[in-house]
């Protein structure tokens, strides 16, 4: 029986969660087709290019990802302390990153005087925005839905571009994080597209964190 998500993630045990997502049958996330000869590659920009837009709009930490042909690895640490210290101007303004903001938020978000009423719906949505920036759900949610659009509309299909809902595995303690961490950095070693670690494409590992100035945070 499937076990509910709420209960797979957990802060309170640890804020570090190893998820994946797979594609279905033939699609291709990123890499070669040699039935058909078209390339994937550029795919892997839209996965870092999302995972960097959703770190900086998330309270979520990226530690490590890998970007695979037909699936992809991402270490995520959820920043509880960040998420609670947020003032409402910084949550509205990581909310906007990614999701559209009303007039009346916009109003308060300038100052402006708001009804009563207005005041009360705008503290009631703060608390769920607040809550929903520290969801891996939301989190991974975004991701996959964004590029399964993008990729059944480069492929002119509909359809699921993804097996089901991604898989998270909580990481409670360093050894885990660390054994783990090191899995997801040789997976493109283990798949055959570099020698080592250090020689992999900066799309395709936690190397192209660290190319951009990314530290990943294990604390």
């Amino acid at each position: 029986m499937p076990i509910a998500r709420q209960q797979l993630i957990n802060v309170e045990s640890t804020p570090f969660y190893h998820c994946t997502s797979r594609c279905v049958r033939r699609a291709f996330l990123c890499g070669q087709d040699d039935y058909t000869g078209q390339s994937y590659e550029h795919r892997r920009e839209w996965v870092e290019s999302l995972l960097l837009k959703l770190g900086s709009a998330f309270c979520i930490d990226i530690v490590a990802y890998a970007v695979m042909s037909n699936h992809y690895h991402v270490i995520l640490r959820i920043d509880l302390d960040l998420a609670n210290s947020l003032t409402d101007t910084e949550v509205i303004e990581r909310w906007g990153k990614i999701y559209n903001t009303d007039n009346l938020m916009n109003v308060y978000r300038a100052g402006g005087s708001v009804s009563e009423d207005a005041q009360r719906w705008v503290e009631d949505t703060l608390t769920y925005w607040r809550t929903t920036l520290s969801s891996i759900s939301r989190f991974m949610g975004y991701l996959n839905e964004r590029i399964a659009r993008e990729a059944n509309a480069e492929d002119n299909c509909t359809g699921r571009f993804w097996e089901g809902r991604f898989h998270s595995q909580a990481l409670l303690d360093e050894a885990a994080l660390l054994r783990c961490m090191a899995y997801v950095d040789l997976n493109p070693v283990r798949a055959g597209i570099c020698a080592t670690p250090e020689e992999s494409d900066p799309h395709q590992s936690n190397a192209g964190l660290k190319a951009k100035g990314i530290k990943p945070r294990l604390s």
